[in-house]
């Protein structure tokens, strides 16, 4: 009984010992979860480990959805391994002397699990990242017809929160999309005519807000407005015609029956009759001269004619 009690305690230490060598070989260090606006650069170190004999470090990255990839060094063989990684993953500078990973504009294929595993003359360490990627909406405010607010938080990862002043009770829609992001419709019936929608975001250190005036108050401003240009309109036409009246009145008629026919046939100047009347006597005069000018030349031709031919004449 002796015998079998000590084999007991015996195997007993020997599992603790064994224990307590697996855990000094594999120390786990804590998941860290880590978020990235997408687009953005991102660098994933192996922890506060030492670098002394250094045996080889490896990164395992397990994405959500794509193929698992790895990339190696070992010390011994100065040698460095890549397994179906893409080029925007790398070492961030030579693993020799820095075991950090470096993932370049970060996407939504880039979220998942991230494991770098270090082995030098203390152990074996594991470093866990799981890296979130957000993706800041695009956002939009709109006014309908109706006087209904729509505000839109579109494509947005996660889901954008939004919220409005005046404080409402809003009707809220989410479509969700196959890479993971949501558009988010707030739909808000305000009896104010102006209302501010409120978005908020991780992406964002403060939140975005934009300001609408409904439909029935851009109405009311534009009667107004009508109104306003007629009676402005009306007044102008009135000066118009009394500026109208007093030009007739100053300038006695001339503007307003320049165009009217005389009733009066015109009368000649003094200066024209006199002219006329010098000229008369000058044309009679002419007149005689050129009659006795014929009589004389008749005759003349009649006395060169032959005798047969005069009597004709």
């Amino acid at each position: 009984m002796k015998a079998k009690a000590d084999m007991n305690c015996l195997g007993k230490t020997f599992c603790a010992f064994v224990l307590l060598t697996v855990s000094v070989a594999m120390v786990q260090i804590d998941n860290i979860g880590v978020s990235k606006i997408a687009g953005s650069s991102i660098n994933l170190t192996c922890g506060d480990i030492s670098r002394r004999d250094l045996v080889s470090v490896v990164w395992k990255i397990r994405p959500r959805n794509g193929n698992h990839c790895t990339l190696a060094y070992r010390t011994d063989q100065n040698k460095t391994d890549r397994t179906n990684c893409n080029e925007r993953m790398d070492w961030k500078s030579s693993p020799e002397t820095d075991s950090a990973l470096q993932i370049q504009q970060v996407t939504l294929t880039d979220e998942g699990c991230y494991s770098c595993e270090t082995v030098n003359s203390d152990g074996t360490f594991n470093q866990t990242y799981t890296l979130t990627v957000l993706v800041p909406p695009e956002v939009t405010l709109t006014c309908d017809s109706n006087g209904a607010a729509v505000c839109k938080a579109a494509a947005g990862k996660p889901a954008a929160q939004v919220s409005w002043d005046p404080n409402r009770n809003p009707k809220t829609e989410l479509e969700y999309h196959p890479d993971g992001t949501v558009t988010v419709l707030s739909i808000y019936s305000p009896k104010e005519t102006n209302i501010t929608c409120f978005v908020s975001h991780l992406a964002w250190n403060t939140s975005q807000s934009k300001e609408c005036q409904s439909e029935n108050h851009d109405s009311l401003l534009l009667d107004v407005f009508l109104q306003y240009f007629a009676i402005s309109a009306g007044l102008l036409g009135i000066l118009f015609i009394l500026a109208l009246i007093f030009l007739c009145k100053l300038h006695r008629g001339r503007i307003c029956y320049k165009s009217k026919i005389p009733e009066t046939a015109p009368t000649h100047n003094l200066q024209d009759s006199n002219e006329q009347q010098e000229l008369e006597p000058y044309a009679s005069y002419v007149q005689k001269e050129n009659t006795i000018y014929n009589t004389v030349y008749e005759v003349t031709v009649s006395e060169d004619l032959p005798p047969g031919l005069q009597s004709e004449t």
